[in-house]
């Protein structure tokens, strides 16, 4: 096997996730993977501490986009607005593939420790939005508040979008769960 073959990290991400389709996430192993994918184990480890990390393998790139969204937002006087505009115009697309989002999201929701690796990373992400919307001038409470349910009715939407067969349109996912937020808290309950 190469040591170094060019494309190692996308073909051990997809590897992986033809193996946890396959045969469950459970009962992937790391050696596995990396035979599927054509490389050592050693070169798994070099992109990935562990199989998990496949699976969050695009974390850090996600945060980062969606903050800079935040930051260059050019009103933050509705900062709910501000927070679900940027999650749902952000490029999803680009991360794989909306069978990929789907499989990926079924992994994660039937794996305990998954699970809870992926809400700490939407807390993470609420964390980074608070920070943002304060330093653009937002009073603390309604920057924490509005990116915590921000986030919470987002990832809502895109479980549904996820869900809906593949010409539902996530933008109107979501405008129909902002409609239905208004509704359950009315303006001036």
């Amino acid at each position: 096997m190469p040591r170094w073959e060019l494309g190692s990290a996308d073909r051990l991400k997809q590897a992986a996730m033809e193996l946890f389709r396959e045969k469950g996430f459970e009962d992937t192993s790391v050696v596995e993977i990396a035979a599927r994918a054509r490389v050592t184990t050693r070169t798994f480890f070099r992109y990935f501490p562990d199989k998990r990390d496949v699976l969050f393998a695009e974390s850090e790139g996600l945060r980062a986009g969606l903050v800079a969204r935040i930051r260059q937002a050019e009103d933050v006087t509705n900062p709910l607005h501000t927070i679900v505009r940027a999650m749902t115009e952000f490029d999803w697309d680009a991360m794989g593939g909306r069978d990929v989002q789907r499989h990926r999201q079924a992994v994660i929701a039937a794996n305990p420790e998954l699970l809870e690796r992926d809400l700490i990373k939407h807390d993470d992400i609420a964390v980074e939005f608070t920070g943002v919307l304060r330093e653009r001038g937002v009073d603390p409470d309604t920057a924490r508040l509005a990116a915590r349910v921000g986030i919470q009715l987002f990832f809502t939407a895109y479980e549904s979008w996820l869900a809906a067969p593949d010409d539902a349109d996530l933008a109107a996912i979501t405008g129909d769960l902002m409609s239905r937020l208004a509704s359950i808290v009315p303006i001036g309950a």
